[in-house]
This record gives C-alpha cells, structure tokens and sequence, in this order.
C-alpha cells in the first residue's frame, strides 16, 4: 500500500518572514469533525504558531472551520481558534524546547498534510528576518531567475547550431 501525501494547507508568508533553521514533523490531536473540515481544506495556518505549556507542545491561532455536511443540532459547538496539542517523541520535544528558548527563534507550520490514514503538520524553528533581509532574498530570487532564462536562451541558440550543423 502507498504512503499517499496529499497537502491541505501550506503557509506560503513563513518563508518570506523567517529564515527556516530546522523542519519538524508532528502529529495533532483533533476532533473527529476537524479532521473531515482538514480534508475539506478548510484549515487556515497563516497567522498560527506553536508554543510550550507546562512541557507540551500546543499550536495556537490555527483556524479550523467547522464542517460543513453536520446539522448543528448534532454537532457540538467547538472553537475554530482553540489550541490545539502537537504529539511528538520526548527527546525531540526536549530539544525544540531548548533551541526555541535562544533569542528570537519561533516555531511555525510550515504545512498540514496527510501521511497514510493521519494528519501530520510539519512545524519548523524559524528566526524572524529584518527588512534587508526580506529584500536581499527578492533580489538574489530575481537574480537566479534571469540566469536561469539566460541559461534557457544559450542553450537553445546551441542546440539550434548543433541542429543546423548536423544537417
């Protein structure tokens, strides 16, 4: 059987505003609505971030809509904003813990996905970056694109030679 990973959600701003320095993988606990509202796509991680409370890992400002295919009568009021606790080995906690209490380091989703039948969410300690920052990555993204289309066209021209030449 295949190890399926299908992607719900991403949070596409992290990458603008941290520099990402190490990628974690978590489980989530949840209701069993949440999961059906998740893999409706209805989770939003844009403002979200994971924190410690009394040596657990719990990720907050994660908005879950609630599911859409429940009568209300049935389905008991459950706050879209709530925290929510992340499951992940011991030893790893320990050191997440230790490296997100240094200066300046956050731990952010990166994404929620599935893998085989659960829902995972990959968590990564990021360290927020300053304006200058923001725009050296623009400028040196910029820059590898016009080598990379620079590259395409030499390399086109080259191959249009060695066709011509070949005939």
């Amino acid at each position: 059987m295949e190890d399926k990973e299908r992607v719900f959600a991403t949070n596409r701003s992290a990458r603008h505003l941290y520099e990402i320095l190490e990628n974690y993988e978590a489980g989530i606990v949840l209701s069993g609505f949440e999961v059906k509202s998740i893999r409706e796509g209805k989770v939003q991680i844009k403002d979200s971030y994971a924190g410690f409370e009394k040596g657990e890992l719990f990720l907050y400002n994660c908005h879950i809509s609630p599911y859409s295919h429940h009568t209300h009568a049935t389905l008991t009021p459950i706050d879209p904003l709530r925290k929510r606790k992340l499951l992940m080995h011991k030893l790893e906690l320990r050191r997440l813990k230790g490296k997100s209490e240094e200066k300046g380091l956050t731990i952010i989703p990166l994404r929620f996905y599935q893998k085989g039948r659960k829902i995972k969410v990959e968590i990564s300690l990021c360290k927020g970056k300053k304006v200058f920052d923001k725009r050296e990555s623009i400028k040196k993204r910029e820059i590898e694109r016009e080598n990379a289309t620079i590259l395409k066209y030499k390399l086109t021209k080259i191959q249009l030679k060695m066709f011509f030449l070949a005939d």
